[in-house]
């Protein structure tokens, strides 16, 4: 078959009633030549979502794929995706998400103009949120170089809320499939290792000012729910166990910038185990939070004590009683002015 410049994997699993809204957006730009679209059938049993995929690929010969593969979870989705790919580049869009037709052609023309591909294109992404029906456009304007090529050496600080995800992400399918990465079966929140786990690879960079990724946020049983989150505590502490033992940090990260990226995320993902593991109602979520944090020690030691002497670190580790309400207190506020979950 022939090589596409980009391949948007749609995960889905029973995505019956909003599968059709997302691949609809990216056929949109009109260019057969450029895109295909893998839709994986994740063993969806309560709906009709691989019928709908077939159907997708039969009226969409050459552009649409339609993959079934035994549940796995969307991790695994992801890496069936990527192991099919015929795209220089591979994108992931979530079946309930959609893409800007006017943000996805300008992003196809640019990565097509490149004479040697990149490694990252990034764009903005935007949170589309039901309960109040608002948008919030979430960009790296003032930390990234826009309209030029440049390297993690390049880019400016990244804010306490401002964090490379899978939305903002497009990248070169080879690099992806170079640098090792996995995604583990049957878990959630894998996107946060498949926007971490690469980026030391990568070296040629772009940032193009579009609004591309649309990330629908609200419904009850969304992965970011915060009740699904809390009931999901192992999950979350397995994925930030995996970008632990991804990287010595110090020693592995050449690039001071991109380092302290990494460990500003890592720290991110600390204090979420930390404030989830706390609301829980398991009679072992003290031990959930002692463990998490002696994972980190023991494999990073360097990078635990950067962390753990950060203000956010610090946070965490407030004592008593009192200091757990501090704690959850500042997360409820961030939670209203960010409306993360």
């Amino acid at each position: 078959m022939d090589t596409k410049l980009i391949t948007y994997a749609i995960p889905c699993y029973n995505s019956a009633e909003y599968m059709d809204a997302c691949i609809e957006s990216i056929l949109a730009c009109n260019r057969p030549d450029d895109i295909e679209i893998i839709v994986v059938d994740d063993g969806s049993a309560k709906d009709n979502t691989l019928e709908k995929a077939r159907i997708w690929e039969s009226t969409n010969p050459g552009v649409v794929r339609a993959i079934h593969q035994e549940n796995g979870g969307h991790g695994a989705a992801v890496m069936t995706g990527l192991e099919h790919a015929r795209g220089t580049y591979f994108k992931v869009v979530d079946s309930d998400d959609w893409l800007d037709n006017e943000a996805n052609v300008a992003m196809l023309d640019k990565l097509a103009s490149f004479d040697e591909p990149l490694d990252l294109m990034l764009v903005n992404y935007v949170y589309e949120h039901t309960a109040d029906n608002t948008s919030e456009v979430m960009s790296y304007r003032r930390m990234l170089p826009e309209g030029q090529l440049f390297t993690w050496d390049d880019c400016g600080h990244f804010g306490l809320t401002k964090y490379i995800l899978m939305h903002s992400v497009v990248y070169r399918t080879q690099m992806l499939r170079d640098c090792g990465l996995t995604l583990p079966r049957h878990t959630f929140y894998v996107d946060n290792i498949f926007v971490y786990v690469p980026l030391p690879q990568c070296e040629r960079i772009y940032y193009m000012d579009i609004d591309l990724y649309r990330y629908f946020i609200g419904r009850e049983d969304q992965s970011v729910n915060e009740s699904v989150m809390i009931g999901r505590i192992d999950q979350q502490l397995r994925v930030t166990r995996i970008m632990i033992d991804s990287f010595l940090l110090e020693r592995d990260v050449k690039s001071p910038r991109l380092r302290s990226y990494m460990r500003n995320y890592l720290t991110m993902m600390m204090v979420i185990c930390t404030v989830f593991s706390m609301m829980s109602d398991r009679e072992d979520k003290e031990q959930l939070r002692a463990d998490i944090w002696k994972y980190l020690r023991d494999h990073d030691y360097q990078t635990y004590l950067k962390i753990r002497r950060s203000v956010m670190g610090v946070g965490t580790h407030l004592p008593g009683k009192a200091g757990d309400k501090v704690l959850l207190s500042a997360y409820h506020i961030a939670q209203k002015v960010f409306k993360f979950n």
